[in-house]
């Protein structure tokens, strides 16, 4: 079907920051699915999918599942991250993490971030339930540069022709474009620009350097790993994101 005749697949992933109770006013429309990560299942119950790492605590999940309520776990989101090159090139934290799950599972058109900027204020408190801990701010071989991250993952989304925006205007790690929730339909009818050759570049050279680990735990053996390969990765992503970010900033403006 073609895109302008049907409903546009657009998914708001919401995270746990202080303004992610913004959300409990916010129709339903125009989101498809609500994708919640870790604690922000709490802040509106009509959320489709909960995203939790192997170390959240169960006592921290909802107690009950109302009807098409689904808990995705490693085990479903470990294989969706590796099809998109695996943790360590992805980012080893659930906003990346729930992007690429999306983006896989759910075949979008607009993945939409909401709460997960991963700025973390010293003075107040960093989680809408108080204070949690800075998970992407941890030493990590696959966070050292956040922006870098968001990057490649805005770029694999646009090749894949979702485009990703954040719906915050909150200083932010992710270096999305902008957007406002109520222009998100407009947006899903622009095809993002994207340097098809540059990408597949990028994943030939990461698939050549190897760093691949298909059971996502990528910790366990993190010495295998060189910082610096790594850095010059990021760097690349961040370089080729340029013409994409440009463009998709100004689709954003225009909705």
């Amino acid at each position: 079907m073609d895109k302008i005749n049907r409903r546009p697949n657009i998914v708001l992933v919401l995270g746990s920051a202080p303004q992610a109770t913004q959300t409990q006013d916010w129709p339903r429309a125009p989101f498809t699915k609500i994708v919640a990560i870790n604690n922000s299942w709490r802040v509106r119950s009509d959320w489709d999918y909960l995203i939790h790492p192997e170390d959240f605590d169960a006592d921290r999940c909802p107690d009950t599942l109302t009807p098409g309520q689904q808990i995705i776990e490693a085990a479903t989101y470990v294989p969706a991250q590796n099809q998109y090159g695996g943790f360590v090139y992805a980012g080893g934290t659930m906003a990346f993490t729930a992007g690429y799950w999306a983006l896989a599972a759910l075949k979008p058109d607009v993945i939409a971030f909401f709460g997960c900027d991963m700025v973390y204020p010293t003075d107040t408190k960093t989680h809408f339930y108080g204070t949690g801990a800075p998970d992407p701010l941890r030493a990590d071989i696959s966070l050292r540069n956040l922006e870098a991250k968001s990057a490649r993952m805005m770029l694999m989304g646009a090749r894949d022709g979702c485009a990703m925006v954040n719906l915050s205007t909150n200083p932010s790690r992710l270096i999305l474009p902008t957007a406002r929730a109520t222009a998100l339909t407009a947006l899903s009818l622009s095809q993002p620009f994207v340097d098809l050759a540059a990408i597949a570049e990028l994943e030939a050279e990461e698939a050549r350097i190897g760093y691949v680990v298909p059971s996502g735990r990528y910790w366990q053996v993190e010495d295998q790993f060189d910082p610096q390969i790594i850095d010059a990765l990021d760097a690349r992503w961040l370089a080729a994101a340029g013409d994409a970010t440009a463009q998709a900033r100004a689709i954003s403006r225009a909705g």
